[in-house]
């Protein structure tokens, strides 16, 4: 049996940790909502403000899981996968690269390295120095059976605990979830990793 012990939830409005709220505030928009999460982290890593918006929400999402629950940071450099996925790709950041050159204008290379969505793999990778397997997918809806067979099979094939994420930008909104499993009982929430609860807990039911 594989557990879920922790998840997450962001959106314009609130941050989720296990499902209790932890931080709430009026609507905002997106770079304020960024903004007001990286100030409340008090992070100093210079190279979270080259990022697109995509790789920033993720990259916030997994240091609030890692303050949320401690024990994601004492695994190994190989010992956790990433297996994130969305349904919009990387299509805000298309949208800001293609305006960088419109009209004669010179195309952004800040802009067009986030043109592909698993760039914020890499930015997870980078700063938690986490090697192991991972994997970027594009799906029209959140697919908990994906996710729970996917991790499942990432367990018993060679890693210790896996970090999933759900995440899109899409016209000034945020939907963003984050969860982490392993497969040794953690003390702590001990979900089982199967499609009804992965499900259940992404709509926060």
């Amino acid at each position: 049996m594989n557990y879920i012990n922790s998840y997450c939830h962001i959106s314009n409005s609130a941050i989720k940790i296990n499902g209790t709220i932890s931080n709430s505030y009026e609507a905002m928009p997106i770079d304020e909502v960024i903004k007001a999460i990286y100030l409340s982290l008090d992070l100093k890593y210079s190279k979270f403000h080259k990022m697109d918006q995509l790789s920033k929400i993720a990259f916030l999402g997994i240091e609030l899981m890692k303050q949320a629950n401690p024990e994601i940071s004492k695994y190994g450099e190989n010992d956790i996968a990433l297996l994130f996925s969305n349904s919009k790709s990387s299509a805000a950041t298309d949208i800001k690269f293609q305006e960088s050159y419109a009209n004669g204008g010179i195309p952004s290379p800040s802009l067009f390295v986030y043109t592909l969505p698993n760039i914020l793999i890499g930015e997870i990778a980078i700063r938690n120095k986490w090697y192991g397997e991972n994997m970027f997918t594009v799906s029209n809806l959140f697919d908990a059976k994906y996710y729970a067979e996917y991790a499942n099979i990432l367990i018993k094939k060679s890693a210790e605990a896996v970090l999933g994420g759900w995440i899109n930008v899409n016209e000034d909104k945020i939907e963003a979830f984050f969860f982490f499993v392993t497969k040794k009982d953690l003390k702590q929430l001990n979900l089982p990793l199967n499609t009804e609860t992965l499900d259940k807990i992404y709509k926060g039911v």
